[in-house]
Order: C-alpha cells, then structure tokens, then sequence
C-alpha cells in the first residue's frame, strides 16, 4: 500500500479538517494508506507524524482548526530544512504529499516540486480568499459569516449609544474578508489594502450616515494603511519566516477609530474579530468545497498529475498548476471599487 502524507500550513482556518477527510476517505477508496504530517513544514523537517484513516475522520467534518496541527515554519528559511524534508520524504516512504495552506505553504511545495520533482499535490486554503486559479477558498465563508454576525451586534450597540462603530477584520495584502463583510452587513464605510483612503471622503459619508440615522458602521481590513509611518513601519516590525510583517499590534481599527472621532466629533469606538474568525465550526459552504478539494487532490495523486492544486473554477473542482496559484495575489480589483462607488 503506498502512503501519502497530508500537512496543513499556515493560519488555520474553518474547513482543513473537511478537507483531511475528503482526502482520507478518496485515499483509502483508490487503495493508499494516509500519513498526518503535524505542525505543517515544521513536522516534515522534523518527521512527526500521527495515523489518520477513515474511522479517525470521520466526525470531523464538523470541528473548526485542524487536527493536525500547523505552522508557518518555511523550510527554505531554516538550516538544512529543505534536505531534511526530502530526507524525511524518503523515510516516511511517502508517495505523494498534500499540502493543505495558502501562499506560504503552497510556495514552499511549489518550489519542492520544481526544484526536486518531489510528488506533492496543493489544496488551497485561506480565510483571505486571495489566492489565485481558484474563485474562492474554504475558510472565506466561514470567516465572513463570523464578521457579518460581529458587525450586526456592532450595529446594534451603535444605534443604542449613538456612536459611530468600526470593526477591524483581517486580511494581510487582500481585502476580501472586509469588502464582503461590510456588503453582507451594510456598512457606510469600507478601508481596504487595495485602495488608499480618501479621508475627506470618508468621513463626509459617515457624517451624512450619522446624521440620517445618528449611527455608522465602518469595516477596516488589518493591513490598511492611512498614514507614511505605517509604510515605514515595514522596516521595524517583526516579520514572520515568509517576510510578512506579523500585525498583532498595528491596531488599524482603533486608530481609524480615533481619526474618525477626532474629526467629526461624533463618539466612536473600535471592535476587532481578530482569531474568533479563524475558529468554529465551518459553514455549509466551506464543509462542501473542502470536502470537494480534498477528494480532487486525492484523485490528482492516482492519476500522478503532480505540482498542481485543486481549485474551484465557476462550480467544478479542477486541477491548475501550483505556480498559477502561488505566483500573484488575488487582491480586490477596479471592478469591485466600482460597486463600492455605489453602496459606500
């Protein structure tokens, strides 16, 4: 029985559990054993690993997170990483490998598959959708649906108290997750990583808003820039193993906040969703797409049609090179700054 490993990388997300199983449940129906990888790269460089098959999958469909573990170790970036993960490759007899990530993860097998052939298969996940070759990726939905709830209760302590609200959602470079929350949650103002803020512009609208109903919502993406010293920050930040400068403490939102309150003198306050989107059980939705990509990846590694990725494009689950999804951004385009033109 040949084996294939499995690891999730990165920033979980609502869905990589579905997808292990749909891979697992592919796996054993096409005749191989599956091998959990723990902790994403960080378990191949070190070779741990646990035993998943069927029976251990099969309620997780449900549960949020993954129950293997991640990281966002990157072999490339630790001493003789990328020579232990093929090493361990070939110890763990390993036939193929499935990495479940975004970005990161999936650049990491991109390279592994075109510098050493190893057999690795993607499965996109993101909770920022901004990946390419694929129209969406599991763990968006969920992470939107969180934020639209959060935005509701932000909304309605708003109208009580007569204040302006602004929620800070994430979204490192894409900013997916806070143009659909503040649609789906309408919003008076949304601040993306796409689009510089038009301050004057800004808070005219929230003026207006507040004075037709004497509240207002705002949706901030954590990334945002407003001022030349966050550009400059990118100097002085701590940055993760990808470059990424790790953002726990910019604190977009309440600074937005202040510069909103300062300006119009109407009383604002600030809220951040931040982890809470990350956990909980994934909607209908992710469970379905996950469980989808897991099964195609699977099926990619039968037929050895290895250094592609499984992706939804309009309804089918196809396979697209690793590359396509890993070499630009999917970020928020003109076509959408022409609907926020109308409902902002």
């Amino acid at each position: 029985m040949k084996n294939i490993g499995i690891l999730t990388g990165g920033g979980d997300c609502p869905g990589l559990n579905p997808a292990i199983r749909g891979v697992v449940y592919a796996a054993e129906k096409f005749g191989y054993k599956c091998i959990g990888i723990m902790d994403g790269w960080k378990g191949m460089i070190e070779g741990n690993t646990m035993p998943i098959d069927r029976e251990r999958v099969e309620y997780i469909i449900s549960q949020g997170g993954t129950i293997l573990g991640t990281s966002r170790t990157n072999p490339y970036k630790k001493e003789n990483g990328v020579r232990s993960v093929i090493d361990n490759f070939k110890a763990m007899d390993l036939y193929a490998l499935v990495a479940m990530g975004g970005e990161d993860t999936l650049g990491v097998a991109t390279k592994l598959y075109d510098e050493y052939k190893l057999n690795v298969v993607g499965v996109p996940k993101t909770m920022d959708n901004d990946l390419s070759a694929t129209d969406y990726t599991f763990g968006f939905d969920t992470a939107v649906t969180r934020a639209m709830d959060a935005a509701k209760s932000l909304i309605d302590t708003g109208r009580s108290h007569r204040r302006v609200m602004v929620l800070e959602v994430m979204g490192r470079h894409a900013g997916w997750v806070a143009l659909f929350t503040a649609i789906s949650s309408a919003a008076d103002y949304v601040c993306l990583p796409e689009k510089k803020i038009d301050s004057n512009d800004m808070l005219d609208k929230i003026k207006k808003a507040y004075q037709r109903k004497r509240f207002a919502l705002v949706v901030v993406s954590e990334a945002v820039e407003v001022m030349q010293e966050e550009k400059d920050a990118i100097n002085t930040e701590e940055v993760d193993q990808f470059g990424h400068i790790i953002l726990k403490e910019r604190g977009m939102g309440e600074k937005i906040a202040r510069f909103i309150e300062k300006n119009t003198g109407i009383e604002t306050r600030h809220a951040v969703i931040g982890h809470m989107q990350r956990g909980g059980e994934p909607t209908l939705f992710d469970r379905i797409l996950a469980t989808r990509v897991g099964i195609k990846a699977a099926e990619l590694v039968r037929d050895g049609d290895f250094g592609k990725m499984s992706a939804l494009v309009g309804n089918e689950i196809k396979a697209v090179p690793l590359r396509d999804a890993t070499g630009e951004l999917k970020v928020v385009d003109k076509n959408w700054f022409d609907l926020m033109d109308i409902l902002f």
